[in-house]
């Protein structure tokens, strides 16, 4: 059974990002940047990726998502757009919900899922991957990565004290989540770009490629797990920057 839940959430993961850079142009709005946090996470994921993008001069804002239901992190992410100005940029790591009213999309190790799409439908089309067998149920409705879940496959390539933390700290997942289906995919209407992580054993690879392909995204692939964010962070935001300058381009 939650096999079949976590499947259902991560299918369910999708970032989403849209953007432009601040410029001398009057005609040309300033660009905002808001990260969104997976499943088993928090803001703090994003401690790497935020001082790169700020040192471009982007503003950046980041949201705290409570993991309790796909609605309640898609209220959370919109308050935070509330005070995003001009262009946003909405970056989704794994679990991020679904997002509207973006310039573009960038989806990091996440699957996008089509219209009515249950998630576990498109994950469980896959190979199991090793994070679906270290989950821990606490009999309370919310389901947690164990300790050697973080260590082995999450995080593998992180330090390992570094993992340990994020394994005490990571957000609690509500199981009701994983049921939720997509209303809107707006990668139809969006351009995207694609960060794959071809060392993932939370989400497989194939299916990042394979979604990336559906949705023609500009795509990237780091030899990654998980949470390229933290183990990659230069490359992930030279990836939001470049979807920032196409949409401010087209200003």
């Amino acid at each position: 059974m939650f096999k079949s839940i976590l499947t259902s959430v991560l299918a369910a993961t999708a970032m989403v990002v849209a953007s432009g850079t601040a410029t001398a142009d009057s005609s040309k709005q300033p660009v905002t940047i808001v990260l969104v946090h997976g499943a088993w996470a928090d803001g703090s994921s994003w401690n790497k990726v935020i001082p790169l993008l700020q040192a471009k001069g982007l503003t950046v804002l980041a949201v705290q998502n409570p993991l309790t239901s796909l609605e309640d992190d898609v209220a959370a992410t919109k308050r935070v757009l509330v005070s995003a100005t001009g262009p946003v940029v909405l970056v989704g790591h794994s679990w991020a919900g679904t997002v509207i009213t973006v310039a573009a999309l960038v989806y990091v190790s996440a699957f996008s899922n089509k219209e009515g799409q249950a998630a576990g439908d498109l994950v469980n089309a896959y190979p199991k991957t090793p994070a679906l067998g270290t989950i821990r149920d606490d009999g309370h409705g919310f389901l947690y990565q164990t300790e050697q879940g973080v260590l082995e496959n999450f995080a593998p390539d992180l330090p390992r004290e570094v993992a340990k933390t994020m394994a005490v700290t990571q957000g609690a997942l509500a199981a009701r989540t994983f049921t939720d289906k997509v209303t809107t995919a707006a990668w139809r209407t969006k351009p995207s770009w694609y960060v794959v992580s071809a060392n993932d054993r939370v989400i497989n690879p194939q299916l990042e490629r394979d979604v990336a392909k559906m949705m023609g995204s500009k795509t990237t692939e780091l030899k990654s797990s998980h949470v390229s964010l933290l183990s990659h962070p230069d490359e992930v935001a030279k990836v939001i920057e470049e979807a920032a300058a196409a949409v401010e381009a087209k200003q």
